[in-house]
């Protein structure tokens, strides 16, 4: 995985396996653009094949996670790209709108959703429609106890076009998914926390450290059993019991059969501590 300054973010790779995207324009709120969008959807790709790479962080700099799209310097953004080129999206129009949708805002969310391995949005500060989805699309989520979250479209007369509304449909249910957008809401770290949109809440000092606590722990784990997990709860929720049964039976065909399974028996045994993912070591 390539790591640097790129379009829109910093992305760095720390020992332990932890990848943390950090959104580095304080001065537009972390607004993203095509841009950004596009680099981002091919840093996680590599960090998808990325043997080195267990968790991936998302944070921000200064007063916001991201508030949302930067929509008055998306064509100034999308010459500077450092991953990959820009695409020739042209003026506005219908069908343009429907293929840069469906090929960097969605795609986005969709490449974090469909990622294996687990991720972790550290939300520091105003985390605004495709920042709030940013992190609704992510495993888990640790809010500063200042920052706010929600959705604003309506205020500009837009849509929740980067898949927003199903994102809170699947936290807050059909009813709290309508009155949430519905009424533009902005909530509290703490309301957020209420509504079950964040798992945790801390001081914003304790923030990042905290999530790259909780990154560690989860990298430490068996990583091919961690993420077949992941995506049995991902196809669960979605699946019938008996297809969610056969779909987990199928993949614990794989796991069981693991050398991170056969050690974790062998420590049960010797009643020590187990020595996961050696499997991911560059020692002989």
């Amino acid at each position: 995985m390539e790591t640097g300054a790129f379009s829109g973010f910093d992305l760095s790779l720390h020992g332990n396996g932890t990848a943390v995207v950090t959104f580095n324009e304080p001065d537009r709120l972390n607004a993203m653009t095509r841009a950004t969008k596009r680099d981002l959807i091919e840093s996680l790709l590599q960090a998808q094949m990325d043997d080195r790479v267990r968790t991936v962080v998302f944070t921000g700099t200064g007063r916001a996670f991201v508030a949302g799209d930067d929509v008055n310097r998306q064509r100034q953004q999308e010459a500077r790209p450092r991953l990959v080129a820009p695409l020739p999206y042209g003026d506005p129009q219908p069908l343009r709108s429907y293929d840069s949708l469906r090929s960097a805002s969605q795609l986005l969310n969709k490449t974090i959703l469909h990622l294996d391995k687990i991720t972790i949005a550290a939300i520091n500060g105003y985390a605004i429609q495709s920042g709030l989805s940013l992190a609704l699309a992510c495993d888990f989520r640790i809010a500063a106890a200042g920052a706010r979250l929600g959705s604003a479209t309506l205020k500009l007369g837009f849509l929740p076009d980067e898949g927003g509304h199903w994102l809170l449909v699947q936290h807050l249910g059909l009813a709290g998914a309508i009155d949430f957008m519905l009424n533009s809401k902005v909530v509290t770290a703490a309301e957020a926390l209420e509504l079950g949109l964040v798992h945790q809440v801390v001081t914003a000092d304790q923030l990042l450290a905290r999530a790259l606590e909780l990154a560690a722990a989860v990298g430490e784990g068996p990583q091919v059993a961690t993420r077949l997990l992941k995506r049995a709860i991902h196809n669960a929720a979605s699946s019938t019991f008996d297809q969610a049964c056969e779909d987990i039976a199928t993949k614990t065909a794989v796991s069981d059969h693991h050398p991170d399974a056969i050690e974790g028996r062998a420590a049960f045994r010797e009643k020590r501590p187990p020595r996961f993912n050696a499997w991911l070591s560059d020692e002989p």
